[in-house]
């Protein structure tokens, strides 16, 4: 009796079903700025390294050297290299990198990336944009910082117009600029800006959590635990528009005498903020769970600035369970709903900040609710999902190619 034929169907079914392998790529990226450093960008981008790391892909990390002792680190599939930095005018604790393109077309001729990214616009991120260019690898960029809108705080607002250029010609010869808001996407394609892609941003809700509100530090504050603090988080610098935050803590405490304010970070109005509210408390610069203290320890935060391409300070703030007040632009303009889980303003209206801070000041009940709603709103914002999004912007932009290359990208160094 012949043997019978084995029935190949039950394993080539379970083959069928196994999930599909996801390659594993050679990333660079490309960045002026990074922790310890202490911003929105350094943050991010670390985030995105980290979780790309996660995920098994090799990273090459190309940054400024920070200081005579900062050196290269290197570890299973993650490789630093360092280039030579200067000080920013006016930020002497970030660096910005030096021109470049011949170490970088040298070391992307022997370790050649399946695809840069460059998350800042300097000068090293110029070079790395030539470097690609040259190489014809392909490349993708974030729109990080709006140097356009700083300038008019440092009263070259006359450099508005060839600021926006250079930005422009940057990132069209990218295949992808990623930018965190709708809004943003909007402003810069009316301005010529192409391929404009939105990644958001995401918030580490268990390090940001409203549990880490401390008694003990709002005793070194010299503070009880039913007075008011309203707290700012950020560089003390011109383009915060920090006035609006001072005459909205005047107005509340006018109301409310006992009320004390509370800045967060440094930079270089911090002396003459001091001068001007000497009772208000200078925390300085705060790192992790001391940060995120400092946060879950505040009553209300109110966030002037309206030169933020996101503002991580908000989704960080909304995570620590506080009520937030700011104006309807970038991230709180995407995840605030006015009188639900934040407060918002119309954008340049002084008053309306003014009024949407006394609102929430005087009702201690309102407060709770719309910090209960914030927090709601932030826990969602996992950044698992953000790097998962920005691999597959990568995978797109490698798909497509090398950087675009009609046009001639000049040697002169950026305005930036």
């Amino acid at each position: 009796m012949p043997a019978t034929p084995r029935n190949p169907e039950p394993e080539r079914l379970q083959v069928d079903h196994l999930p599909a392998a996801r390659r594993s790529l050679r990333i660079a990226f490309v960045t002026e700025t990074y922790p310890p450093e202490v911003n929105g960008v350094a943050m991010t981008v670390a985030r995105l390294v980290d979780g790309m790391h996660e995920r098994n892909h090799d990273i090459q990390l190309i940054r400024p050297r920070q200081n005579g002792s900062d050196a290269a680190s290197s570890s299973e599939r993650f490789d630093e290299e360092l280039v030579l930095g200067l000080p920013i005018p006016r930020y002497p604790s970030l660096r910005m990198g030096m021109p470049s393109k011949r170490a970088l077309v040298k070391l992307w001729s022997v370790q050649r990336p399946d695809v840069v990214h460059i998350a800042t616009e300097g000068a090293l991120g110029w070079s790395a944009l030539q470097a690609a260019v040259h190489l014809k690898l392909p490349v993708c960029s974030d729109f990080r910082t709006n140097f356009h809108a700083y300038s008019a705080h440092y009263g070259i607002g006359w450099l508005h117009k060839p600021i926006m250029a250079y930005l422009r010609k940057f990132h069209n010869r990218t295949g992808c600029t990623m930018v965190p808001t709708d809004a943003l996407r909007r402003d810069l394609q009316s301005q010529g800006f192409e391929r404009l892609m939105v990644v958001s941003r995401g918030v580490d809700t268990r390090l940001f959590n409203p549990l880490r509100r401390s008694a003990e530090l709002r005793a070194q504050w010299g503070v009880a635990e039913d007075d008011l603090v309203v707290g700012c988080v950020g560089r003390l610098a011109p383009e915060k528009n920090l006035d609006a935050l001072m005459a909205a803590f005047d107005a509340v405490q006018r109301r409310d005498p006992r009320a004390r304010l509370l800045f967060v970070g440094d930079g270089p109005l911090r002396a003459e903020l001091q001068q001007r509210c000497p009772a208000a408390i200078f925390a300085g610069q705060r790192r992790g769970e001391d940060l995120a203290a400092h946060y879950a320890s505040m009553d209300l935060f109110a966030f002037p600035s309206q030169t933020e391409t996101f503002g991580n300070v908000t989704t960080e703030a909304m995570a620590s369970g506080l009520p937030v007040v700011a104006f309807d632009y970038a991230a709180a303009a995407q995840l605030i709903r006015h009188g639900e889980n934040g407060m918002l303003a119309p954008l340049s209206d002084r008053q309306a900040f003014i009024d949407a801070a006394l609102a929430l000041a005087a009702d201690a009940a309102l407060r709770r609710q719309v910090g209960i709603n914030a927090r709601a709103s932030a826990e969602p914002l996992d950044w698992a999902g953000i790097v998962a999004q920005f691999e597959s912007v990568l995978t797109g932009v490698m798909q497509q190619g090398s950087a675009l290359p009609a046009g001639r990208l000049s040697a002169a160094l950026p305005l930036a």
